[in-house]
């Protein structure tokens, strides 16, 4: 009799207990969670086919194949017309926006590295000035920025016929910024091989710089040793092929220019006001990162008679890089997404472009995918490089 009780209440435990364990409860929640979520999907996707079927309207991506009809006024990698395809137009305006976001972060990279070390200095002129410079971008939406480039700066400069000689044969009016154009004859692209030589070379002559410093405590000059293989090589490969090169320079006529390449203010207040929003936030994340050097480094390497300028090159920033990484990749992604307010100037980026396409074919649910895709995209690829530079930069521990 005392086993047969005893048998109920070891079996009643041991189902008491299997609901209480970790473990089981957590891949419960989780097949929970999937199913919930995957319900949720298949709502949403069979609600939308039910609402277009309702509505008669078309689906798929066919339409892309179809003729645009409309003019975009930058495309400097593709052929474009109106009679292009809709995935050509969409193309133009994923590498307009690729170029400005490419352009934007380094820019903002350079700005922001000098003004968050500058808001260190022990000037009080400059570290003042820069700490105006970041409140007073980093409190303003960014579309009042471009705004401010667009309508305050670039709209006020001189027209055409009075366009303002900068050097090297360039002008600078309200259509924009002209300058020379290449001009590429036979054998020319035996430079650009010397190029990539050249940035090959300087990243080998820089790896084995650092393992000669590690050794022998002697530095290299690779800096000018870059600059002369990535400069020297193209330039010599040129002479090499009797100079295939020229240049076309924009002539100023009596209504416009002519010749030479230009660079219109929608793509320049744009990329202006992107640079200098995000440097304001940079700064602030560099600044942060060097205040988390341990101040025992700067007395080191002062005690070790070096300067201020080298300490800050060679013992602080390496350190503080490996603080500033994490932050930075978000600013680099806000960047790019922020590039989407160029439709309000119109600069043909791909939320400009896919608007008008929008428009045109009521394919809204297929535009916005493309969209959702394409920025999804470019970050995902972002992120992966900034976290293998991070990893390259972190401390390894034993």
């Amino acid at each position: 009799m005392a086993s047969q009780d005893i048998t109920p209440v070891g079996r009643s435990s041991a189902k008491a207990s299997l609901l209480y364990d970790p473990k089981v409860r957590g891949l419960v929640f989780q097949v929970l969670t999937v199913v919930v979520i995957a319900g949720l999907i298949y709502w949403i996707i069979n609600n939308t086919i039910t609402n277009l079927q309702r509505a008669n309207l078309a689906s798929g991506f066919g339409f892309l194949d179809g003729r645009s009809g409309f003019d975009i006024s930058s495309s400097p990698y593709l052929a474009y017309s109106s009679d292009s395809t809709y995935i050509k137009a969409l193309w133009v305006g994923i590498l307009n926006t690729i170029t400005v976001a490419f352009v934007g972060i380094i820019t903002a990279t350079i700005i922001g590295f000098v003004i968050g070390i500058g808001r260190l200095s022990h000037n009080w002129l400059i570290r003042k000035i820069c700490t105006v410079y970041v409140e007073i971008f980093r409190n303003i939406p960014p579309l009042l920025v471009i705004f401010f480039w667009y309508l305050g700066v670039l709209s006020v400069l001189p027209q055409a016929r009075q366009s303002i000689h900068l050097p090297f044969n360039t002008y600078l009016n309200n259509r924009g910024f002209f300058f020379p154009s290449p001009v590429f004859g036979e054998g020319a692209w035996l430079a650009g091989v010397g190029l990539i030589v050249g940035i090959v070379g300087a990243l080998l002559v820089k790896r084995w710089a650092r393992r000669r410093q590690m050794v022998t405590g002697q530095q290299f000059p690779v800096g000018l040793t870059a600059l002369a293989l990535i400069v020297g090589l193209p330039l010599l490969a040129l002479l090499v092929k009797g100079f295939p090169l020229s240049f076309d320079y924009p002539v100023l006529g009596s209504f416009n220019l002519k010749g030479g390449a230009q660079i219109g203010p929608e793509f320049m207040s744009l990329y202006l006001a992107l640079s200098f929003y995000t440097a304001s936030f940079i700064a602030e994340i560099v600044r942060a990162g060097i205040r988390g050097v341990g101040k025992g480094q700067s007395e080191a390497s002062h005690a070790l008679g070096l300067r201020a300028g080298p300490t800050t090159r060679l013992v602080i920033v390496p350190q503080a890089m490996r603080i500033i990484i994490p932050p930075l990749t978000s600013q680099y992604l806000n960047l790019t997404k922020n590039s989407s307010l160029a439709v309000a100037i119109g600069y043909p980026d791909l939320v400009a472009v896919g608007g008008t396409i929008l428009n045109q074919t009521g394919h809204s649910i297929e535009v916005v995918a493309i969209w959702m895709v394409v920025y999804l995209g470019i970050s995902v690829l972002t992120s992966i490089f900034m976290n293998w530079f991070n990893a390259r930069v972190a401390l390894v521990e034993r």
